[in-house]
């Protein structure tokens, strides 16, 4: 049973899963949509790039198994525990892939999470995708606040993070494990009421 609360949730139970979940727009004619079956194939080559495995520790072993996640990810989203799109230009070709986890309703905190594939990088895919989700989930969603960690090692994402309007708050010491060892990470947040990025 869960326990009372002295103060209201800062988002009610329910409210995100009442609905589908969104389509997003982003800057520059990108649309953030939910991954599709006919998206397994290209979101398993995606964990073939040296890069996304460096930082990306948890892997598809084969399309099956990501067809297995996809399903997941719909549940994540009926059971308001996350949201998993596909970062595309323009709802089809697939760019990358952004997400929000470790949804607390309580506190209106949430988690994000994202990469993308080596032929879309360096024309600013991540930063719009992470300022539509960020400001979608500071606003609709009704979050106060979204953040993300990153390695201290991993300068491409911190980059992104700050271009996309996420304040570097500090570094949490060997907190998360790559596949080189353990990694300090940075630790940046987006709240409500933060200047929108340019």
């Amino acid at each position: 049973m869960k326990a009372n609360l002295s103060t209201p949730p800062a988002i009610p139970a329910g409210s995100l899963a009442a609905g589908p979940q969104p389509m997003i727009s982003a800057a520059g004619g990108l649309v953030l949509r939910p991954w599709a079956p006919d998206d397994a194939a290209v979101f398993f080559a995606a964990y073939q790039d040296p890069e996304i495995r460096h930082w990306h520790t948890r892997q598809p072993a084969s399309e099956d198994q990501v067809h297995a996640w996809f399903e997941r990810y719909g549940q994540d989203w009926a059971q308001e525990m996350g949201a998993h799109w596909a970062v595309t230009r323009g709802g089809g070709e697939v760019l990358g892939r952004i997400a929000l986890g470790s949804m607390n309703f309580d506190d209106g905190v949430a988690g994000c999470g994202y990469w993308v594939l080596p032929a879309a990088r360096g024309a600013a895919v991540a930063s719009r995708a992470l300022i539509a989700v960020s400001g979608w989930a500071l606003g609709e969603a009704g979050f106060h606040r979204v953040q993300l960690a990153h390695s201290t090692r991993n300068h491409a994402s911190c980059r992104v993070a700050l271009k996309s309007g996420f304040v570097l708050e500090g570094t949490k010491r060997s907190d998360a494990v790559h596949s080189d060892g353990r990694h300090d990470m940075h630790l940046h947040a987006r709240i409500r009421g933060d200047e929108p990025p340019a």
